[in-house]
């Protein structure tokens, strides 16, 4: 445990991404560092565990998103991180027997025209919910807003078309065999953290900023915030003087729901490796699912949006139950001996997270620039929900880091007046 100081010259507040990133980024500064995290571990919304001998579970982040423009694949490089290129199973990769190909093609033909319609009106309309552009009794709508809780972690009816339309997708997605969150831990080995360390206050009405702790008080020249916006939303975190601006944005940009199940899955051999598994469900609560992801003997769910939460809110064990009940209707009863739970994430639940990921709800998507913007030269921000473009991936948050760090350089030794 990383002994506690008195003072510092910067205090970054989470050990997530950003807030590694904003580290890393400080290192050959000449500027005393600290990393404040409440955790026992660093890497915040990037967790990897070992769910079984030989198979690692990413419970949070588990793809490089956009991974031609992904500042984690060169990280991975440098570090010796095993890169998996072969094709994300969301399309052509899904599992035939469960989602025929004619369902799928009408299917994938709907949801590509929803996208096309919601770009052309973000183009020219003022904000709205996503939803607005969804075709009237079109029979997959459900499933349409299935897909967004799994990328947005809320249904688009919660989702600001303008936000949706800002998100830069490359279409590129490559995995971690080793696992992201041990990817991310890697790279923050070497940053001065303090675990165990849970900010409350954040005092800026002195001339140094005194943030309070469980592990006491230190006073800082300057401070990057990197925490999820729900602890900044219902002021888990408090600022005096108050910040209205900053809580108010964040309340724009809340987490959604999303978890991960890991099934066991004996005598699979006969399943494809690397497939989709997903039903011609007609309703938006319903998993996704990949059949022996990298050739393991598992298969991992994906559960998002409300009825993610209702899930979660049953407790330990509910999100397995749902995956296996829902595998086995598309495989066959037999499969129902073959499954066994390993582990799932309850990220709702997290006090340090409270959710997965930011959505700007309908008509908050300037909120993401509000709540990036510094403070009197002293208080910084960072974390996925301010990065314009990659929000809700890990990269976004780590380049936001890198931004707030360079902020913090170019405000040099301003004081408070």
């Amino acid at each position: 445990m990383r002994a506690f100081p008195s003072e510092i010259d910067v205090a970054i507040i989470g050990a997530g991404a950003a807030g590694l990133g904003a580290a890393r980024a400080l290192e050959d500064s000449g500027l005393s560092v600290i990393v404040l995290e409440a955790r026992d571990r660093i890497g915040g919304r990037a967790h990897t565990i070992m769910a079984a001998p030989g198979i690692p579970f990413d419970l949070g982040c588990g793809w490089l998103h956009s991974a031609d423009r992904n500042s984690f694949v060169r990280i991975a490089k440098q570090l010796n991180f095993d890169v998996d290129k072969a094709r994300p199973p969301w399309r052509e990769q899904s599992y035939d027997n469960a989602f025929p190909k004619t369902d799928r093609s009408d299917f994938f033909q709907a949801l590509d025209a929803f996208y096309d319609r919601a770009e052309q009106a973000a183009e020219r309309e003022p904000d709205a919910a996503a939803s607005s552009c969804l075709e009237p009794g079109n029979r997959w709508n459900p499933m349409i807003d299935a897909i967004s809780t799994y990328i947005n972690g809320v249904e688009l009816d919660r989702v600001s078309l303008h936000d949706m339309d800002a998100y830069e997708d490359t279409e590129t997605n490559w995995r971690l065999p080793s696992g992201y969150g041990a990817l991310i831990s890697a790279y923050g080995a070497a940053c001065p953290v303090a675990l165990g360390a849970e900010v409350t206050l954040i005092d800026h009405s002195g001339a140094r900023v005194k943030i309070e702790t469980s592990r006491g008080t230190l006073s800082a020249a300057k401070v990057i915030v990197t925490v999820p916006t729900n602890l900044i939303a219902n002021e888990s975190i408090r600022f005096h003087p108050a910040l209205p601006e900053k809580v108010e944005a964040a309340r724009g940009l809340p987490l959604g729901t999303n978890n991960k199940v890991m099934l066991a899955l004996a005598d699979g051999d006969s399943l494809p490796k690397d497939a989709g598994l997903r039903g011609a469900a007609l309703r938006t609560g319903v998993g996704s699912f990949q059949i022996r992801p990298l050739g393991n003997p598992c298969i991992e769910g994906f559960f998002g949006g409300s009825f993610a939460r209702e899930l979660e809110d049953l407790g330990d064990g509910a999100l397995a139950a749902q995956g296996i009940d829902e595998v086995v209707a598309l495989l066959g009863s037999d499969f129902r001996r073959k499954l066994t739970p390993l582990a799932e994430s309850r990220w709702a639940h997290d006090p340090f997270a409270q959710g997965a990921y930011s959505a700007a709800k309908p008509g908050h998507a300037g909120a993401r620039a509000v709540l990036a913007a510094p403070v009197d030269g002293r208080l910084f921000f960072a974390g996925e929900a301010t990065s314009p473009h990659f929000f809700s991936t890990a990269h976004g948050a780590r380049d936001s880091g890198e931004r707030a760090a360079d902020e913090v350089l170019k405000a040099g030794n301003r004081k408070k007046v």
